[in-house]
């Protein structure tokens, strides 16, 4: 089984394993101005990539990064995004700030 990952913007960065024993692969947000989610805000925050797996029975998982939770309380708004084996569009990650300020990506 393969990615096929795509940059739809320039500037898009793509995915990258921050070590060797890394459990995934980390995403980058790519918004056109600062993006500030306010305290209980949710907001979808572009990456500039689609991906595209190549076999149709697997899905890929998007999970949220632990230290942005316990520092800042942003996480994914539906806790695992699941993205479908057929989607081609570009990721969008829906963040919700939990926590008492304003967060900016």
């Amino acid at each position: 089984m393969y990615l096929s990952v795509q940059k739809l913007r320039p500037h898009a960065q793509l995915p990258k394993r921050a070590t060797a024993q890394s459990a995934g692969y980390d995403l980058y947000a790519l918004p056109e101005s600062p993006l500030t989610i306010q305290p209980g805000e949710i907001c979808k925050v572009p990456t500039g990539i689609a991906v595209a797996p190549s076999r149709p029975d697997v899905a890929l998982c998007i999970f949220p990064r632990s230290g942005l939770s316990t520092k800042h309380g942003i996480t994914l708004i539906n806790s695992v995004g699941l993205v479908d084996s057929d989607y081609r569009g570009e990721l969008l990650i829906p963040l919700v700030n939990h926590g008492t300020e304003p967060f900016t990506v």
